[in-house]
Formats: C-alpha cells, structure tokens, sequence
C-alpha cells in the first residue's frame, strides 16, 4: 500500500467512526390488529357504504366497530364487511335499545358478528354525573350484562368522562361503577381520550383494574385542550396520535399486561382521513 493509499484510507476510516450513527426505527406500539370505530367516517357513510369500508380496508385495518347500519339491514351491512374483508368485533347501541330490546340487539350482534354490545353514555338529568345516576348504572349494566350473556354476548361501558365526579368514598364514580358491577357480566372499553379530558390518567386505570378492560379506544387529545368533567367538548379535540397529550408508549405497556383484546382508532375530527393514516403510521412505528 502505498503512502497516499494509507493516509486516504486512515482519514475515510476516521471520518466513518466520527459520523452520528443512523436514529433506530421507532418501535412499533401495537403488532396486533388495529381496528376502527366506524362512527369516525359517519359522513362518508351517509353516501357510500361499499366505499367507505373499502378505503378502511385499504388502510390495514381488518376489526371495526359499530355505531348503526347506515340504513342497511344487519345481514346486509354483514355482507358489505365481508366484501369489504372487514370483521365486527363489536357495537354501540342506544340506552334504549338495552333496556328495552335485548332480544333484538342480540340477534343484530349475531347478523353482523359482534360479540361485544356496549354503551358509550349512561343518559342523566343534571349537568353533573351524580352519585344517584351512578348507583342505577351500576344496577342496569349487571342487568344488561346478564341479558346478553344469557344469550351468549358480552356488555362493556365506554367512558366518557363525566364518571370521573369524585366518590365520597375516596375515588372517583368510575370506581364506584366498576367496584359495583359484576367483573363475569361488564367488561370496560377504554376510551384514551375521554380519560384524558377529564384529567386522568389511562396509565393508572389500566394498572389498577387490569382485568376490566377489554377494548381501547384510541384517540389523542389535542395539545393545549383544558378538559372537565362534562363529557363533552366538540368533535374536533382530536388529533393524530402521537400528536397530542397522551403519553402513549406508557399506555400500551400497560394494556399489554391486561385483558385488552380489542384497539380500535377513533377520530370524531373534520381531517378523520388525513389522522387515520398517520395514526396507523405511529403505531407501527413506521
């Protein structure tokens, strides 16, 4: 080797050793299926069904949720999700419906292959979630939860925020409702952002009921939001995961250690198709 050979090779071997290392591939979040609400495209439903569940599919996402049939019969709603490549693990239905159509709601479930029926708001009077509201809840959702095991479904309640009023017992009326419910009968959906708006932490919950949540919602709250305890707050608080205030790898290595069989994307926004892609994106780490 000559002089000149030996002095370029030294000086590429150095610069090499001094160059910053490539960043590592962010990790992904969730290797599982990744599922969605279908009430995040309610607009898009309105005018095209077929469509819609096929722009879902085409995102890779393979496990939805329902929120209504958009004026398709059950079985044919079904029939759109299979074309669609899409499986009904689960669905919203009214207060009313549990109440007063369990029979009804159990053979829809059936038809459209869910086998969780939940409840996304408990309906109360006064602007407050109140201790009384929480003791007829807890009552009614061991009511439904039997109801629809006995025909072999499962009820879980999705929080919403409003449960969050303090429990003159030490906690909140959230732990009065699950304390108060039968853990064989109600089964819990974790909804990150309704969490978060009332200033809780999803972390917490999910280490201190571990075996009471079996779907996630998962939704960010957009930086800079103040919650309360309302349960409301207009559709647009959310943002692309990753985005927002949640703390997300704390999340998921929580619900890695419960009974969570379920993530399913909700984005209640305007932008629900430009966010759904870039939260697929996060969550693979991509």
């Amino acid at each position: 080797m000559t002089s000149l050979t030996l002095f370029w090779s030294i000086l590429i071997a150095s610069q090499t050793a001094l160059a910053p290392a490539p960043a590592p591939a962010a990790k992904p979040l969730i290797k599982g299926e990744i599922g969605i609400q279908l009430y995040s495209l309610r607009e898009a439903f309105k005018t095209d069904v077929p469509g819609t569940l096929a722009w879902i599919k085409s995102q890779g996402i393979n496990e939805v949720e329902t929120a209504g049939f958009y004026g398709l019969a059950p079985d044919a709603f079904r029939a759109e999700l299979d074309k669609a490549g899409l499986k009904a693990v689960s669905m919203h239905v009214s207060y009313e419906r549990l109440k007063n159509d369990i029979a009804g709601l159990a053979a829809e479930a059936k038809a459209t292959g869910a086998t969780y029926v939940g409840l996304a708001w408990y309906p109360h009077d006064s602007k407050e979630f109140t201790m009384a509201d929480a003791e007829k809840a807890a009552s009614d959702f061991n009511e439904f939860g039997k109801a629809l095991k006995d025909n072999g479904l499962m009820f879980f309640y999705h929080n919403h925020g409003y449960e969050f009023q303090p429990w003159s017992e030490g906690g909140t009326l959230f732990d009065y409702l699950v304390t108060h419910t039968d853990p064989e009968l109600v089964f819990l959906e974790m909804d990150v952002q309704w969490v978060v708006f009332p200033g809780q932490d999803p972390t917490g919950l999910l280490k201190k009921y571990p075996k009471r949540f079996r779907l996630m919602h998962m939704k960010d709250l957009k930086k800079g939001v103040v919650g309360n305890l309302t349960g409301g707050g207009g559709p647009d608080l959310n943002v692309a995961m990753g985005d927002g205030q949640t703390d997300w790898p704390s999340v998921f290595k929580a619900a890695r250690k419960t009974g969570i069989e379920h993530f399913l994307l909700e984005d209640e926004s305007s932008l629900v198709k430009q966010q759904v892609p870039m939260s697929i994106k996060y969550l693979r780490g991509e």
